[in-house]
């Protein structure tokens, strides 16, 4: 028995009218936007930066420049992907395309641990051997850095998508990034200390590298079908269960798509047999008692008393 949630879904969205598309997509627009801006500016600082960083001797500008190419990345594949991600189910794609976004994760941490090695190779003989930076160089890109990711993180600030919120964080955090550059080149400017500056750039490095190695996991998680939220899937199992007439369930699976779009599938053991009309109602109840779950996909089958599971 398959639980007519899409269905439902599509009769809803008909109904909302013409007036309430229209708004969706002026938002969607908005926020394409706001995500190519913030691309654009990140994706050209960025190669300022990787020009500035060789230019001005600084390795800390380098383990900077690659943060930034993480993120361009970022923002260029949310880009890319929410036009992809919200095209519709093919033969195919049954579940459409939301997985694309994971990959682009995938892709992008692998990139960022390639980079953030690269800038460790470089900054950790330094601490042997500190070479000083060009610290007038290294102001003037730190005073940039922080104009332009603080513009773009304004820009993108107030968006509703997961996306927009995480890339804003992103933003913020290059811009952080960027005032620690500033106050070494100011320090450097009136100290002789280089070791600063491959202090720094390793310092930020393995921040970099812990965060990206914990996303990528969870990412190679979510490929490998893991339950997404292990407190959900408890409380969405005990919501059937207290279904009148549901007796057990089993081969119940919670899967996520893309980490916020999740899918469920059950089997229900029913206590007596029902037919029609009383299949219908516990079908509507099941409806109701998923609903505040938001799944993306359901497919729940009932089961009579006595009858054999096809799937053991």
């Amino acid at each position: 028995m398959h639980d007519h949630g899409h269905s439902h879904d599509h009769a809803h969205n008909h109904s909302h009218g013409h007036g309430h598309h229209h708004h969706h997509h002026h938002h969607h627009q908005i926020d394409e936007q706001r995500i190519s801006w913030a691309f654009w500016l990140n994706f050209c600082f960025t190669i300022i930066e990787f020009i500035g960083g060789w230019l001005t001797n600084s390795v800390a500008i380098m383990a900077d420049a690659v943060h930034d190419l993480g993120d361009s990345l970022s923002i260029g594949l949310a880009w890319y992907l929410s036009k992809v991600g919200k095209r519709d189910a093919t033969e195919h794609y049954s579940y459409g395309f939301k997985r694309l976004s994971l990959l682009g994760a995938l892709i992008n941490g692998v990139i960022l641990i390639i980079g953030s090695a690269w800038v460790l190779f470089e900054a950790i003989p330094r601490l042997w051997s500190p070479e000083m930076p060009v610290t007038e160089g290294m102001m003037a890109l730190a005073v940039l850095g922080v104009a332009v990711n603080g513009f773009a993180a304004f820009k993108l600030h107030g968006g509703d998508t997961l996306n927009e919120k995480v890339l804003n964080w992103h933003l913020l955090e290059d811009m952080f990034g960027w005032v620690a550059v500033l106050i070494v080149a100011i320090v450097l400017q009136f100290v002789d200390w280089p070791i600063l500056d491959p202090l720094l750039s390793v310092a930020f490095t393995l921040f970099i590298l812990f965060n990206v190695v914990k996303h990528v996991i969870y990412t190679v998680k979510l490929f490998l079908q893991v339950n997404p939220d292990a407190a959900q899937r408890q409380a969405i199992r005990q919501a059937l269960l207290d279904i009148e007439h549901v007796k057990e369930l089993h081969h119940m699976h919670f899967w996520s798509l893309d980490g916020a779009s999740h899918v469920l599938t059950a089997h229900l053991v029913l206590d007596h047999t029902i037919d029609g009309d009383k299949a219908c109602h516990l079908k509507r109840r099941v409806a109701e008692s998923l609903e505040p779950f938001a799944l993306a996909h359901t497919t729940i089958e009932f089961e009579m008393p006595g009858e054999h599971c096809r799937d053991d």
